[in-house]
């Protein structure tokens, strides 16, 4: 998960185990440290080739944007089978676009109000519950 809103990045978290998700869910901050833990120390990606992995990413972080991560992601072959959900309140049409272009599997608007957010992760919890990760070539 990479999303700088501690408070997010909890109630995400909270709601995903709720709806019986028990994987290991790693959480970062910025994109830099996430692109450091999914590209790892030689910046091939193979550290994580074979390893189910999903990402949660958000679009707004402090040290570059999600689109960034997205399209690195998307452009590594050890990485681009990974699903990526995006997570975010950016809400205009075009970066929606843009980022199912670039290879997002869904795209999520968080709600701006409390119970609004916490419904839609209740139910990307659900989703991940049965949902089948595709392992990587």
């Amino acid at each position: 998960m990479i999303e700088d809103d501690e408070g997010h990045a909890r109630l995400i978290e909270r709601n995903i185990r709720r709806a019986g998700v028990n994987n290991v869910i790693e959480s970062f901050r910025d994109g830099t440290s996430a692109l450091a833990a999914l590209f790892g120390p030689d910046g091939s990606g193979e550290i994580n080739a074979g390893r189910p992995l999903l990402i949660l990413l958000d679009l707004n972080l402090p040290d570059m944007t999600g689109i960034d991560i997205l399209q690195k992601v998307k452009s590594n072959p050890h990485l681009k089978r990974s699903p990526v959900v995006i997570l975010t309140t950016t809400d205009d049409q075009r970066e929606i676009q843009r980022c199912y272009d670039l290879g997002c599997n869904v795209y999520i608007t968080k709600p701006v109000n409390y119970e609004g957010f916490a419904n839609a992760i209740r139910q990307l919890g659900l989703f991940f519950a049965v949902m089948q990760v595709p392992e990587s070539a």
